[in-house]
């Protein structure tokens, strides 16, 4: 059997930052540090980091007085961040610089006295921190038919803004059918969508014309992951998405010759690593890696623990 990993795959340069802010949070401060939400959706990733000392709580009501703080990858609302300046609590922001990019776009365009739309998924955090940084009504739309219920007036100053797992891919049809309903719209750069994003479905799709099977390693509350699998499924490739080895099922490679294999945003390499050991248990596997964009990014970490 050849499996063939695509290129890019797995962590992006906001996961390797956000990851890396917790661990050296931990050398520097001791352990606990409490993290509210999960630092990236990924189980594996959060295990990792609660063995060596990082606590996981929902909201800032969980943190005892005066111990550090992390705010997740997917960036919080405003409120988060007024609750822990009132209560005195160090924070260190993990926040992916994209989205944060976002967030500013959106100031910058209430500011300009437009009316903001947000392309996202309801209630995933990412969103959930988007709208409420915005200090302003945000209308939220998910697809071609939120676009249409809008109930805001056609000769409205708009602007759209989008969550950063959506490729340009995702999101033309929905920027398509808000530039036909407002005659003033204004709305990000292409250049301006998440690069990692729109590497990873790029590859899914270049991996889908060479293989009979597509294995996506992420968790299931990963958007970008999610959409790894759907991706592959609109190619007309059975596609499975799975934390890691042990969730593999035999019936889904029997009689396949190629395997293709990427991972999320969200997902380490071992646990790609992983999912091939569990392939070579079924059968002998020779693995090679398809040609693809190499990334070079890297984000800072905050001034704190960069010394």
């Amino acid at each position: 059997m050849r499996v063939i990993l695509a290129q890019p795959r797995g962590f992006c340069a906001g996961v390797v930052r956000a990851i890396d802010i917790v661990e050296k949070a931990l050398e520097k401060y001791g352990e606990p540090v409490y993290v509210r939400h999960e630092i990236v959706h990924n189980k594996h990733v959060v295990n990792t980091l609660k063995s060596k000392g990082a606590r996981f709580v929902e909201e800032l009501d969980e943190v005892p007085e005066g111990a550090v703080t992390v705010f997740s990858a997917h960036g919080v609302p405003l409120s988060v961040v007024n609750t822990a300046k009132d209560r005195g609590l160090p924070v260190l922001d993990a926040t992916c610089p994209l989205v944060s990019k976002v967030h500013n776009q959106g100031k910058r365009y209430v500011a300009h006295g437009r009316t903001l739309i947000l392309i996202g998924h309801a209630g995933h955090p990412e969103v959930e921190g988007t709208m409420g940084q915005v200090g302003a009504p945000v209308h939220l739309v998910q697809d071609e038919e939120e676009v249409a219920a809008l109930t805001i007036p056609t000769d409205t100053p708009v602007a759209y803004i989008t969550q950063t797992t959506l490729s340009i891919d995702d999101t033309k049809g929905i920027i398509q059918a808000l530039k036909n309903r407002f005659s003033d719209i204004v709305g990000p750069e292409t250049s301006d969508i998440c690069y990692a994003t729109q590497n990873r479905q790029t590859s899914v799709r270049e991996l889908a014309k060479v293989v009979d099977v597509i294995l996506v390693v992420g968790a299931a509350n990963s958007s970008n992951s999610n959409r790894l699998r759907e991706i592959g499924i609109e190619e007309g490739i059975p596609s499975y998405l799975i934390n890691d080895g042990s969730e593999l099922k035999p019936e889904w490679i029997r009689g396949k010759q190629t395997v293709g294999l990427t991972a999320g945003a969200s997902a380490p390499e071992e646990l790609v690593n992983h999912v091939i050991e569990a392939l070579g248990a079924i059968e002998d596997v020779t693995v090679e890696t398809m040609d693809g964009k190499k990334e070079h990014i890297e984000f800072r970490l905050p001034a704190e623990l960069r010394a």
